[in-house]
């Protein structure tokens, strides 16, 4: 009998602490949501700037940036050596934001999004995560897709049917 009434008082503290997580209050979702979109433009805006320094210390150490291209899968460590000769011509990248959704979760220390942008290879797709770590966000992954209409897919499909058959013959 004891151990029914020590197990229904268990789960009873269990439900009324919401599994013991502190869910985050809405005016708390809305800064954080401020400090992301903030972030988030002043590192694309770094990238269009040709600020290094800026760009690289909004990624965490351990970030990871996949870009366009199947082989762009790029550590932090990697991806400044290949940014560094288009940041120091001073042309870097310009993505700017037509719409972005950010998510976060239960406890407000980790963020993930999407986004719209308008590129030199026109619109493409962003998202990515986000880790607060002490008092700061910092960027863990990024990756940069370009968007196809689905009524041109096919033309893509055949270009990259061409581009493996091509390069096949150069094995």
């Amino acid at each position: 009998m004891k151990k029914t009434y020590h197990f229904i008082f268990v789960l009873f503290l269990s439900l009324s602490c919401k599994n013991g997580i502190n869910e985050i209050s809405l005016n708390e979702k809305a800064s954080i949501k401020t400090e992301v979109n903030t972030l988030i433009n002043n590192w694309h805006k770094a990238a269009s700037e040709a600020k290094f320094n800026q760009y690289f210390g909004l990624m965490d150490s351990i970030s990871v940036f996949i870009g366009t291209d199947a082989s762009e899968n790029w550590g932090k460590k990697e991806f400044k050596e290949f940014s560094k000769p288009y940041f120091d011509s001073g042309k870097a990248w310009s993505f700017k934001p037509l719409e972005r959704n950010i998510y976060i979760n239960k406890t407000g220390d980790f963020v993930w999004f999407d986004e719209l942008l308008t590129t030199w290879m026109g619109t493409c797709r962003g998202s990515g995560v986000l880790e607060k770590n002490k008092k700061s966000w910092k960027i863990k992954h990024y990756v940069l897709s370009v968007s196809i209409p689905n009524n041109d897919v096919q033309a893509v499909i055949s270009a990259k049917k061409k581009m493996i058959q091509y390069s096949s013959i150069n094995l």
